[in-house]
């Protein structure tokens, strides 16, 4: 049985110690074939330096490394081309000194390892240096791939003013490429962010951009027939149906694909767990959607134009793009429209959504009974004894810290108070629905859990402005979308003032 190449990203670690390989070289054949500067982005933690590292071998002309592969009968493999590799994944940047000087040492490798002496003196020029003194030295054209382009920037995310410093040394170090053109045979750039073109890429605007390319959809990632050929042997005994709904899911405009970084881990562990939220929580971008006062229920159905999809930048930050960008939602539907492409977002499956739910919860309410809470409503739904809920729902706002209501003011908006009700539900990885549109209007939430669902509406009451949940449901008649289950309708208000439920009311349908 091969082995399972957890953290492994070097090509001929996996081929030469018998790991199993995802033979992504088809596509890899179609990049080299069909253009020469690429740009991709993709969640961390998806495979790219892998994909970096294949392509750095095959023009390397290591074609023993590809037996068996596609590309093996499929490229010339007597031209073997010079390759000047950039990785920023290691280590933190915190300034624009640091920066050139990381750059300067990268490129002095280079140069060492060819033979090479590099007479200038600023970081720009030694890097259109390197390249004209390799084409000449070798007469191929050089190969720059660079991984983690943008990981100096997002490193420094919260600081906008070293961010910008780095983004603009970047992009002048970057646009030498475009200079650079009579020396180049490809050039691939690969990272989490996708930038505004204006901004980092405004030197380098002869990219093209495959983020979103159907025919590169599954350029990283697995796809449910990869796993099920490449990875047979570890299948056996396992759930197929239970891993595609915790990993599968993220869809990049081709077939949807799995987080390479989950299956290997669960085929190793064979337990279910977010392994690849684990091994970062998006803190920022938490207390971005709360600065915004963002509903937790909406995040999961978010619309967004294409334009506004690549519209990120340091001193222009919105979550919409980041979420996306940064694999925490992805595409559920696309409208083409006479003005523009419109995407639907939502969670790509069930490890995100319950784990990205669950960090918000902490982060929205700051309290360390959280768990418990939790456990408490968990019961509560298998007895069905709606009664006891109130008292949760109370115990939910009774634990956050005094401080925190100083410290913000998020609890004068309804969306705070669905947003924890929302959380916590969700956090548990029950099917939450928030915000659905029926015939009759827009119900703020529903819960189904094992054949019962359970219609909520939120309202925050003004001292001069009381106002009843419960009828508003009845009224508008949102629970007959779930009729053939038990249906529990649930008015819940809060006190502005109070800080908490000032009214529970329930009926079985």
């Amino acid at each position: 049985m091969k082995k399972l190449p957890i953290g492994i990203q070097t090509f001929s670690n996996i081929i030469e110690n018998n790991y199993c390989y995802v033979d992504k070289t088809p596509l890899i054949a179609k990049l080299i074939d069909q253009g020469e500067y690429y740009f991709l982005s993709r969640p961390r933690r998806f495979g790219k330096s892998l994909l970096i590292d294949t392509i750095a071998e095959a023009f390397q002309g290591r074609k023993e490394l590809f037996q068996g592969l596609y590309l093996e009968n499929n490229r010339d493999w007597d031209k073997k081309h010079p390759v000047v590799r950039i990785d920023f994944a290691e280590g933190v940047i915190t300034s624009s000194d640091r920066l050139e000087q990381r750059l300067h040492r990268i490129l002095a490798i280079h140069a060492e390892r060819a033979g090479l002496t590099l007479t200038c003196s600023h970081v720009d020029d030694c890097f259109e240096e390197l390249i004209y003194k390799l084409h000449h030295q070798l007469k191929q054209k050089v190969v720059v791939l660079v991984d983690e382009y943008d990981k100096p920037i997002l490193d420094n995310i919260t600081d906008t003013g070293t961010a910008g410093q780095l983004r603009d040394g970047l992009r002048n170090f970057y646009s030498v490429l475009k200079a650079q053109g009579a020396h180049l045979k490809f050039v691939m750039l690969t990272g989490v962010s996708k930038f505004s073109k204006v901004s980092l890429f405004s030197g380098l605007n002869n990219l093209e951009d495959i983020t979103l390319d159907p025919q590169f959809g599954t350029l990283c990632g697995y796809t449910h027939k990869e796993l099920e050929t490449v990875f047979k042997d570890h299948l056996k005994g396992l759930n197929l149906e239970k891993i595609q709904q915790w990993y599968n899911g993220y869809n990049f405009l081709s077939e949807p694909v799995y987080n390479p970084f989950d299956v290997l881990l669960y085929l190793k562990k064979r337990v279910f767990m977010p392994y690849w939220f684990e091994t970062g929580t998006p803190t920022f971008l938490l207390n971005l959607l709360q600065e915004r006062h963002f509903c937790a229920g909406a995040i999961d159905g978010l619309i967004i134009s294409h334009n506004f999809l690549n519209s990120f930048d340091v001193d222009k930050v919105n979550p919409q793009p980041l979420l996306f960008q940064t694999g925490y939602l992805t595409i559920k539907g696309i409208k083409n429209l006479p003005g523009g492409i419109y995407y639907t977002l939502g969670f790509p499956n069930h490890e995100v959504k319950y784990a990205f739910n669950d960090a918000l919860l902490m982060e929205l309410t700051k309290s360390d009974s959280e768990s418990s809470i939790k456990l408490a409503l968990y019961d509560i739904l298998e007895s069905n004894n709606l009664n006891k809920m109130k008292k949760i729902f109370h115990a939910f706002f009774a634990s956050i810290p005094h401080d925190w209501y100083r410290k913000n003011d998020m609890a004068g908006y309804e969306g705070y108070y669905c947003s924890i009700v929302y959380c916590y539900f969700t956090a548990l990885g029950l099917d939450v629905r928030a915000e659905e549109t029926t015939n009759h209007g827009q119900l703020d939430m529903a819960v189904l859990f094992n054949e019962n669902a359970y219609i909520f509406e939120f309202k925050v009451n003004e001292l001069t402005n009381p106002a009843r949940a419960l009828a508003q449901i009845k009224e508008k008649k949102y629970h007959e979308k779930y009729t053939g289950r038990e249906i529990y309708l649930i008015g819940v208000e809060f006190s502005k003032q109070d800080r908490n439920i000032t009214r529970f009311e329930w009926e079985k349908v």
